[in-house]
């Protein structure tokens, strides 16, 4: 199984790559969704993290709101939920991973939003980066979340930037068009995606 990163930062239109992809025959592994599977209620990952934070489990459901709020002001309490979590995310992509294998997938991508933070690019065999305007991420975010500019700037601001991110990928995709550019974008991508580890004549 020949495996790729997805990423992009906030409202850069990842999900609209990752349809496209889909939509094109390419499974993707989506970490967001593995990482909401690991907590749901009876989970393992579920009982450490009321564990170690107390009054975020209640009615035996993980309040994400309350997690959220406690984490984003604290570095530490950040680290230990990501040690809490991702060993469990982590082996569950695995298996997703080893089931597509089994029935018959040879290429896969793995959509991460924090693909080149937690460095999970060094043990893929490339990886997609979608990217938009600043000016576009903005507006996107204002209308999707409701924020002023100045909120929509300082979540921006608060992820890895777009340059740094950049030296990382091994594709890049401009998502600051038309949907069609896009996906003529994804779909030469993919071409080239598709043709590692065929065999050469």
């Amino acid at each position: 199984m020949h495996v790729f990163g997805l990423t992009g930062g906030i409202a850069t239109g990842k999900s609209t790559v990752t349809a496209m992809v889909r939509a094109l025959g390419v499974p993707v592994i989506d970490a967001d969704a593995l990482a909401r599977e690991v907590v749901e209620p009876g989970q393992p990952a579920l009982e450490a993290i009321a564990a170690r934070f107390p009054g975020v489990v209640v009615d035996g459901a993980l309040d994400r709101a309350k997690l959220g709020a406690l984490v984003f002001q604290d570095p530490a309490a950040r680290t230990a939920l990501n040690q809490l979590l991702h060993p469990r995310i982590r082996a569950l992509a695995e298996a997703r991973l080893a089931d597509l294998a089994g029935r018959g997938f040879t290429h896969a991508f793995y959509d991460a939003a924090l693909l080149f933070e937690n460095r999970l690019h060094e043990g893929l065999q490339g990886s997609v980066l979608v990217t938009a305007p600043p000016e576009v991420q903005r507006e996107r975010l204002m209308a999707r979340d409701g924020l002023s500019e100045a909120a929509a700037r300082a979540r921006i601001d608060a992820q890895m930037p777009t340059e740094e991110k950049r030296k990382h990928a091994t594709w890049i995709i401009d998502n600051g068009g038309s949907q069609e550019a896009t996906r003529q974008q994804v779909e030469a991508i993919l071409a080239q995606v598709l043709r590692y580890g065929a065999p050469t004549s």
